[in-house]
């Protein structure tokens, strides 16, 4: 058994240490702040990157680069993962967000013609790639681009 290893017994908890109440707590008087200065003072301190007054290094590195604000984000899927529909399912976003393919927000959604299928389907509202919609009407299926 080593110090490292005693933790304190399961349903106890420590006090928290309350500072500035009297010199016989060991945190009286300045509350261990010390004497004066920006950081003793009621809501002192400097916020998160400031470098005393020199130029930042976020502000020093080279940028580069831009984020363009409108871009779409679609989502691409397998053609295989599209066998988990029962046979003549009408798929849109929402019945593919209900069958856990989709995950967080996006623009659009497009499949693509990875693997292949074995069950006549509709596709409504979503992208396809031309080898896809290719396999999904040679499987009986088709798609509807509105």
């Amino acid at each position: 058994m080593y110090l490292s290893d005693l933790k304190p017994a399961e349903g106890s908890k420590k006090a928290p240490t309350r500072k500035g109440r009297g010199t016989g707590s060991g945190l009286g008087k300045t509350a261990g702040k010390g004497h004066k200065g920006q950081k003793a003072r009621s809501g002192g301190g400097v916020r998160p990157g400031f470098e005393g007054g020199q130029m930042p290094l976020s502000r020093r590195i080279p940028k580069r680069g831009f984020t363009n604000i409108h871009k779409k984000v679609i989502v691409e899927i397998a053609l295989q993962d599209l066998n988990l529909f029962e046979a003549n399912t009408v798929i849109t976003p929402e019945t593919l967000w209900e069958a856990g393919l989709l995950s967080g927000t996006c623009d659009g959604v497009k499949i693509l013609a990875n693997g292949e299928i074995e069950k006549p389907v509709t596709l409504q509202y979503i992208l396809c790639s031309k080898g896809a919609a290719a396999k999904i009407e040679a499987a009986g299926g088709k798609v509807e681009v509105m």
